[in-house]
């Protein structure tokens, strides 16, 4: 019997808690598997000083929406673990600049693939329809009684390291895939703009006939993801149109497709790449930051209306 159950809604806070605690213990029996010396409580705070070049004390503290004290506190653990480094705010003396200190940096990119499993697994497991949040509460728990969350994402984790992905260039047979994977993109995380519809149903003509390249990652006989090379001008392209299928997210194919344009790019003799993003893709901004992108002002009629950041990269 579980007492927090029969009480039903009424101990949802009990339930919630508890929740976090299992979570925590699993996400660092997940860190300790990998040989990760971090704490799971220190999340939220380090996440947020990763996303901004540099950040304060205060606005972590509004942005989280806790107590002085308690950022405080996180702070000087992450002090302590020689993950940041503060300075004084010139503006504003009682504030304090905060940044990712050369370790931080080196541990964020190890943690990233973790992080993204773990969204994943949790992800999974948490999208389906239930008639209250009690219940949905409850199908978690069940499904961390049969296997537990650090189970589970250390077994997403070795399925990554055993795709054998390849990288291959457009074939009219797979344009189908290059159409469903940015539609389905799109959808998720924006809407589909009048002419995405028109661009993705052509590729061949919009893209490759007119000097670009579509490339896709194949695990075996799957399509796991796209992404397009579009010509702006003689050895200048736009990286665009990147897809990766829900079933392969977390699973470093966006980096082995961006990895595969560099090197594509620098063998064909490209001096520059640009791209259009939105901010609220943090990972994937991380990465474009990772691989060497500098971000530029978007210019008046950028072609996509949802951009809000433009960068680029040179050769």
């Amino acid at each position: 019997m579980d007492a927090l159950r029969e009480f039903r809604e009424i101990s949802l806070g009990s339930r919630l808690n508890r929740m976090s605690e299992v979570m925590m213990k699993e996400t660092q029996k997940v860190y300790t598997y990998y040989g990760i010396d971090f704490d799971p409580y220190l999340f939220p705070a380090f996440k947020i000083i990763s996303l901004k070049n540099k950040t304060t004390n205060t606005e972590i503290r509004e942005l989280l929406n806790v107590t002085q004290p308690a950022i405080t506190q996180t702070l000087n653990k992450l002090l302590k673990k020689e993950l940041i480094t503060t300075d004084s705010n010139e503006a504003d003396k009682r504030k304090k600049n905060v940044s990712l200190s050369l370790k931080g940096e080196k541990l964020l990119i190890k943690m990233i693939p973790i992080w993204n499993v773990i969204h994943e697994t949790i992800e999974n497991l948490t999208t389906f329809s239930s008639e209250s949040l009690v219940a949905h509460l409850s199908k978690l728990e069940d499904a961390f009684s049969e296997k537990s969350m650090s189970e589970r994402v250390i077994e997403n984790m070795k399925s990554i390291e055993s795709l054998d992905i390849t990288i291959i260039s457009f074939d009219e047979k797979y344009a189908d895939a290059f159409y469903n994977l940015n539609l389905e993109w799109l959808e998720t995380f924006f809407y589909v703009e009048p002419h995405d519809k028109e661009v993705l149903s052509n590729a061949k003509s919009y893209i490759v006939d007119k000097g670009g390249h579509i490339f896709f990652a194949k695990d075996g006989e799957r399509i796991a993801g796209t992404v397009a090379l579009i010509k702006i001008e003689d050895n200048i392209y736009e990286l665009s149109k990147m897809a990766v299928s829900p079933a392969f997210r977390g699973k470093k194919i966006g980096q082995k497709l961006m990895q595969h344009c560099l090197d594509f790019a620098k063998e064909q003799g490209f001096t520059k790449f640009i791209l259009y993003s939105n901010r609220k893709l943090e990972n994937a901004i991380y990465i474009y930051e990772k691989y060497g992108f500098k971000e530029i002002p978007v210019e008046e009629g950028s072609p996509y209306e949802r951009s809000n950041i433009k960068m680029e990269l040179f050769f």
